[in-house]
């Protein structure tokens, strides 16, 4: 059968090729030391553990929740924009719970998307970023990842050349995965750029909490005037260690809230309640797991670049978020991202993220997350020393698994 409109709208994934050759090597009995996907090996922090399961002992929350999500999650949720941005948000209006900021940017697209809309997505970017629009009838405008004065010139390029106008900005920092921050001056002229445009922002905050130096990473909607035009998606998967939990939520401007709650409204039924419960009893503590959190990812940040860098992989020291973003040494370049990742896994049993699949211009890094404790991350590091100092003489010989079958 012919693949569906929407279906063959879409790329083959190019993260399934590596996980098909890790699982392979896997069930051959060789140790993966898997630093590709960014799943955070920590453990939830036990005092929302708790909170889960003193909840559900109450037969009442097994009922259906809400999909915009109950009403203290969503005062958790402005408390914490207070403390946190010197934000303010009105509960009800301007906040919505969403199944992790993934789900949350898929359904805005689906709310504010016509076919053919033009939407102005960094590149490289979380493929969610791009796809949930693609997927929605949009048209992708790649825009370039630094938050410099040639992000405002492509700007300007794009209202300039792009018919119909640009409906949306996407803007994601920390930036998975290149890890990039911005700076408040740079938001208040994308806002002020976007105001004068009547664009729409949207703002990628999953990595708030992940910073490595004294200056936490700024919201979009600390400027002010923000609210007028943009909406902030964030996710207590990094932060609080909580991945398989999905929570995150969109906050911002009413209008968009209001069409993305309608959306969600006919698709789902929110999380869980104790969920729900659990997440508030994380916003509303004194923020001591994020720290712990912040320091074991700091730690094995520095481990990661040190024994890297000594075994001829060097690794810029990223300033923010759970991952690396690596350029491929320069006699492996010619591979591009994809083959150079299937080598790792075939020769040094190290997977990492081929840059590609956050887009065409990734094609010369690699991501490497920062889920394994520094004994991994350093038994990786030897292993791709050992391969690195054969490869020289051997990579002619090279060929991947992939080709061979």
């Amino acid at each position: 059968m012919e693949d569906f409109h929407k279906t063959r709208r879409l790329p083959p994934y190019v993260f399934e090729q590596v996980n098909k050759l890790k699982a392979n090597a896997r069930s051959e009995g060789r140790d993966i030391i898997d630093l590709g996907m960014g799943n955070p090996d920590l453990p939830t922090p036990q005092l929302i553990v708790d909170k889960l399961i003193e909840t559900v002992q109450d037969p009442r929350t097994h009922r259906y929740s809400s999909s915009k999500g109950i009403p203290g999650l969503r005062r958790a949720q402005a408390q914490y924009y207070q403390r946190r941005f010197g934000v303010t948000l009105n509960p009800d209006t301007q906040i919505v719970a969403t199944l992790g900021s993934k789900e949350g940017f898929a359904n805005m697209a689906q709310a504010i998307t016509a076919p053919g809309d033009v939407i102005l997505c960094p590149d490289p970017s979380y493929p969610i970023h791009a796809f949930g629009f693609i997927m929605s009838g949009g048209v992708i405008r790649s825009m370039q990842v630094e938050p410099d004065d040639g992000f405002m010139r492509a700007l300007e390029r794009a209202v300039r050349h792009s018919i119909p106008k640009p409906l949306a900005i996407i803007l994601s920092y920390p930036s998975n995965p290149t890890a990039k921050l911005a700076s408040l001056d740079f938001y208040k002229e994308v806002v002020a750029f976007a105001k004068k445009h009547d664009i729409i922002i949207l703002s990628d905050l999953a990595y708030s909490e992940i910073y490595f130096d004294d200056t936490p990473p700024p919201s979009v909607l600390e400027v002010p005037g923000a609210m007028d035009v943009a909406v902030e998606f964030t996710s207590m998967s990094k932060t609080y260690s909580m991945p398989g939990w999905r929570m995150g939520f969109a906050v911002g401007n009413e209008r968009l809230i209001s069409a993305l709650t309608r959306v969600k409204s006919y698709l789902d039924y929110g999380a869980f309640t104790p969920i729900q419960v659990a997440a508030t009893a994380a916003l509303n503590s004194d923020g001591a797991a994020i720290e712990e959190v912040r320091q074991t990812y700091k730690k094995r940040r520095d481990v990661l670049v040190d024994s890297f860098g000594k075994a001829g992989f060097d690794v810029p020291p990223p300033p923010a978020t759970m991952f690396a973003w690596v350029p491929i040494p320069e006699q492996f370049k010619h591979l591009g991202s994809l083959e150079f990742s299937k080598l790792l896994i075939e020769k040094a049993d190290v997977a990492v993220a081929p840059g590609l699949g956050f887009g065409e211009h990734g094609d010369d890094h690699v991501r490497i997350a920062l889920v394994e404790n520094e004994h991994r991350i350093r038994q990786a590091a030897r292993s791709i020393k050992r391969f690195m100092g054969l490869a020289e003489k051997n990579l002619h010989n090279v060929v991947s698994l992939e080709a061979r079958r």
